[in-house]
Order: C-alpha cells, then structure tokens, then sequence
C-alpha cells in the first residue's frame, strides 16, 4: 500500500478530520528567532564598530535579548489577542443575526455558495443542510463573509514561542564574547550567519524554496542588517573624532 493510500483509508480519514487542526506557531518562532538574531549582531556590530569595550558589548548585548524579546513577545500576544477578541466579536454579531433574522443569514449562504460555483438546483439544498446545524452555520458565516480562520490562536502560546526563538537565536552572536574567545568578532558573525541560515532551511519545509535557496535568501537579509549596524556605528565615531 503506497502512502496516498494509507493516509486515505476510513479510519485515518476519520482520524484526521474529526479533531480539530493543531495550530502553528511557526510564523512566532521564524519572527522571533530572526529578530533575535539580527538585533543582537546588530548590537554587536555596531558596538565594534564604534570601537567600544567587551563589558559595553555584552552589557548592550543581554538588554537587547530580555528588553527586546520581552517587547516583541508582548507585542505579538497583543496582536494575537485582539485577533482572538476580533473573531468572537463578529462571532456574537452573527449569532445574534441567526437568533432575530435567520431569513436574511439563509439568503446570505445562498449568495456564498452561488459565489462558489454551486448550481442553483443545488443551492437550496445545501442551504437547508447548513442551516439545521447553527454551530457550523455561524462559523461558515465567520470564515466566508468576514474572511477569519477556523480555530484560532493562543495568544500565550504565540508570545512565548517568540520570547524563546528571540533568546535562544539573539544569544549566539553574544557566545564568543560571553566565553572571551579570541577573534570574538569574525565567530560570532559566523555563529549568526549559521543561525539564519538554519533558520532559512527550516522555513523551506514550507515554502516551495529548495532548503538552500531558502537558507541563503534568509542569510542575505542579516547580511544587510549587520552591514548596516556596522558602518552606521563606524561612520558616527569618524564624525565624532573629527569633531
């Protein structure tokens, strides 16, 4: 039995389909761990760049990781909070609408399947199915007219998938000055450079990028990022000398 047909047997279809999807929290941890690791070597390089001391650079360095991180994770559990408040408000919206007007709510799924290609010998039909069930109705109404999601997701779980890519990411340009290695600089932009790039392959399990076009287009905006950290720092403190 080859793999299409195993995932499509009775009992795995049923598996499959009658629990709800587990939400990803891909995008948060992406978002983070890139923002982590750019911000950071940004600190970094700039902090080189402006030729200042290893007890400034790991200082900066650290309040970067936990001021950031934490505003970044505070800012996507907002953002992810109003959209969960969002998709209860249009969801009490039209569960008023059925309750008091379902003869308008029928007209708008009849006009929802014709806009779906549903012939109109079909339509009734299926507006009659629909409607018997008033859960399924009001979430097709939200998904169809209002254009939200079918689960949606936890603002917590958003947040700390973030902060923890934010840290674990934004820490591996500040490893070789934590540990005082020599040639402090060129390692940590190769430990940052490996960090985009791990996180561009990982990001091709779904996109249609093959792992390493992924991988190098990631790296090539930390590249920039850093480049600019670097020269802007670098170009100030020549500004300030000559002054």
């Amino acid at each position: 039995m080859n793999k299409y047909l195993k995932e499509h047997t009775a009992k795995r279809i049923k598996e499959r389909l009658t629990t709800d999807p587990k939400q990803s929290y891909l995008r948060d941890w992406i978002y983070g761990g890139m923002d982590g690791a750019v911000t950071t070597f940004a600190v970094v390089s700039g902090a080189v760049g402006g030729h200042l001391s290893l007890l400034v650079v790991i200082i900066l360095g650290f309040a970067n990781l936990i001021a950031d991180g934490f505003s970044m994770a505070a800012g996507n559990f907002l953002g992810t909070k109003s959209e969960v408040d969002q998709y209860n408000h249009y969801k009490k919206i039209e569960e008023d609408h059925v309750a008091n007007y379902p003869h308008g709510e029928k007209q708008e799924i009849r006009q929802i399947l014709a806009n779906n290609g549903i012939s109109k010998e079909n339509i009734e039909k299926m507006t009659s199915i629909i409607t018997e069930n008033k859960s399924y109705w009001i979430k097709m109404m939200l998904q169809e007219e209002y254009g939200l999601p079918k689960i949606i997701r936890s603002p917590i779980k958003a947040a700390l998938s973030t902060f923890i890519a934010f840290l674990l990411c934004g820490l591996a340009p500040l490893l070789p000055y934590i540990i005082q290695l020599p040639n402090r600089y060129s390692i940590s932009t190769l430990l940052t450079a490996a960090v985009f790039f791990a996180i561009g392959t990982i990001k091709s399990r779904w996109s249609l990028q093959t792992w390493w076009q992924s991988g190098l287009s990631t790296l090539a905006i930390g590249i920039i990022v850093a480049l600019l950290a670097f020269f802007t720092a670098y170009g100030l403190r020549v500004v300030i000398n000559l002054n």
